[in-house]
């Protein structure tokens, strides 16, 4: 029998709803949402997880999509602060997990400093299950011995991860927020040695009903993401990119696998 912590009034969990199926969520993340009396949550957690909440609770959307509508990140600390101190028990729902690329370490440094007691629930980093679910493995013996997940955001001060340095790094690449970058990441991976023709696999709503997977290369990766619906993207650069059309089965490929 699993046993979970009480989730306390007055107390904030900040868990990691995964890559956007319900089945990927961990029991932990389950017993949150079925607990919180308050959520406020990511425009990347799927609707398929939200609705596992019972409908009474409050829910808040606190969402940074890409060159939309952003909650700024002071006023998800006000929230998560002001309905604790009312006694709610507060769940911070993250798509992935909270550490990874979340500014879940900004939450709780906030928390922290005003008092409010919390708890982190891991969850899968899409990095790691959006590209399980598509079929690429993103380490692979003869192919891929090392990987590095970055960002495609530049930072508050303006400045931009070093890709020319990040490509010689490492054989498999695995980008977030980086589908809006695209261009200007990929001519410093050129720049750095990276080849033209190096595999890249676009990753639409993972793991969701609407997932799609999207094979390119390096120097046609701008254009072809310019082209695709709005949706939550993963970027995964590197031969291992290319194994994923190889390994899927054929009726999986005709709907997950876009044409050039």
């Amino acid at each position: 029998m699993i046993r979970h912590p009480e989730f306390v009034p007055g107390t904030v969990w900040l868990a990691g709803a995964g890559p956007g199926d319900p089945a990927l969520l961990t029991l932990a993340a389950l017993h949150a949402i079925e607990t919180a009396d308050v959520i406020v949550h990511d425009a990347l957690v799927s609707p398929e997880i939200l609705a596992l909440a019972p409908s009474r609770r409050l829910r808040i959307a606190a969402g940074k999509r890409a060159g939309g509508a952003r909650t700024p990140q002071w006023a998800i600390h006000e929230q998560l602060i002001a309905h604790a101190r009312r006694g709610a028990r507060v769940l911070r729902l993250k798509g992935g997990d909270p550490f990874v690329f979340g500014r879940g370490g900004e939450e709780c440094l906030a928390l922290a400093a005003a008092g409010i007691a919390f708890r982190v629930v891991p969850g899968i980093s899409a990095g790691i299950g959006a590209t399980s679910a598509a079929l690429v493995p993103i380490t692979h013996r003869g192919v891929a011995r090392s990987v590095v997940f970055a960002t495609g955001e530049a930072g508050p001060d303006g400045t931009d991860v070093d890709f020319r340095t990040l490509g010689r790094a490492a054989d498999t690449l695995v980008l977030y927020m980086a589908r809006r970058h695209l261009g200007r990441i990929a001519a410093m991976l050129i720049e750095g040695g990276r080849p033209v023709t190096d595999p890249v696999a676009l990753m639409l709503d993972a793991t969701t009903p609407r997932e799609r997977v999207v094979h390119t290369t390096l120097g046609e990766a701008a254009g072809v993401a310019r082209g695709l619906p709005p949706a939550a993207t993963l970027v995964v650069i590197g031969a291992v990119a290319a194994l994923g059309a190889m390994l899927a089965p054929p009726e999986r490929a005709a709907r997950r696998v876009g044409a050039l």
